[in-house]
């Protein structure tokens, strides 16, 4: 995906949150004064996006030896961090207005809302394509609860219209808040594992070092690491220990461990340290304990 298109949701959505705010004042919503705001926290989101898409196309340099791939994760951590604090203070407005209710204007709840949805509706589509990048799924994930808030809106406004119940707004602003809170919270779980050198989901240190050992001569295989470089990219470093042999013998196990460990497990970075089997451990091992043929 293009950064262009995060321009244009950054410009989009600005334009969306002056026609919200227009419509909760004149309205006396909350409900999309809330939502006004949840979507105001998306233009510094697209930003960071945006900012942090540029930032990964960048190369490798003697500063950044890995790339820029984590800016993406750094900007989803932002993200939800801010989008936390926001569902908190979404939630105590809510319940404020839940104790004294206002009356609202359900006309113009509908019609903002109708037109939020539509541009929250073009952005999440648009965003699709890269719904497998954490740093995308992060404004994906905004766009898709601001576009379910807006459908909710636009049903409690024509409730409301027919019960005269003004309680509804206010708990449709709760309800936008809890949404925002959990998906802002599994985006911040994921973020974190990632910046914190987590393994890679679906690549287990037992199931790397079983498929290292199933390359021919290769005997014993210690010191597993894996982690994640953000954006897909994934790394492995390992100890592997051979019967001794000659270098272009070396070179071709090497070879094959990087080419089964990039097939069976997306890891393009694999760095192996050879040892000579046999030898005695003179050093305890590191986490996780060496893995051996049967």
């Amino acid at each position: 995906m293009k950064p262009s298109v995060l321009g244009w949701a950054m410009v989009a959505t600005l334009g969306l949150v002056v026609a919200e705010v227009f419509g909760g004042i004149l309205g006396h919503s909350v409900a999309l004064l809330n939502d006004a705001v949840h979507n105001l926290s998306d233009v510094p989101a697209i930003g960071i996006s945006w900012l942090a898409m540029r930032w990964a196309e960048r190369p490798a340099d003697s500063e950044r030896t890995y790339g820029y791939h984590r800016a993406g994760t750094l900007a989803a951590f932002t993200n939800a961090v801010v989008l936390i604090g926001l569902s908190l203070w979404l939630g105590y407005e809510a319940i404020e207005r839940l104790r004294a209710p206002v009356e609202v204007v359900e006309s113009w709840m509908i019609w903002t809302s109708l037109a939020a949805l539509l541009v929250n509706g073009g952005i999440t589509l648009a965003l699709l394509r890269g719904h497998s990048d954490l740093n995308l799924r992060s404004i994906l994930v905004h766009n898709f609860g601001d576009a379910l808030s807006n459908i909710a809106i636009i049903a409690g406004a024509v409730v409301m219209s027919y019960t005269n119940a003004p309680w509804i707004d206010p708990l449709l602003g709760l309800a936008i808040g809890v949404l925002v809170l959990y998906s802002s919270i599994g985006i911040l779980r994921e973020s974190t594992h990632i910046l914190l050198e987590g393994r890679p989901r679906g690549a287990s240190v037992e199931d790397v070092a079983r498929a290292i050992l199933a390359v021919e001569h290769v005997q014993e295989v210690h010191d597993v690491h894996i982690w994640s470089l953000g954006g897909g990219h994934n790394a492995m470093s390992c100890h592997a220990r051979i019967p001794d042999m000659h270098m272009d013998e070396c070179e071709k196990i090497l070879t094959a461990i990087r080419q089964k460990i990039a097939a069976d497990f997306a890891i393009e970075h694999t760095t192996v340290q050879l040892e000579r089997a046999g030898l005695p451990a003179i050093s305890g091992y590191v986490m996780p304990a060496p893995v051996r043929r049967d």
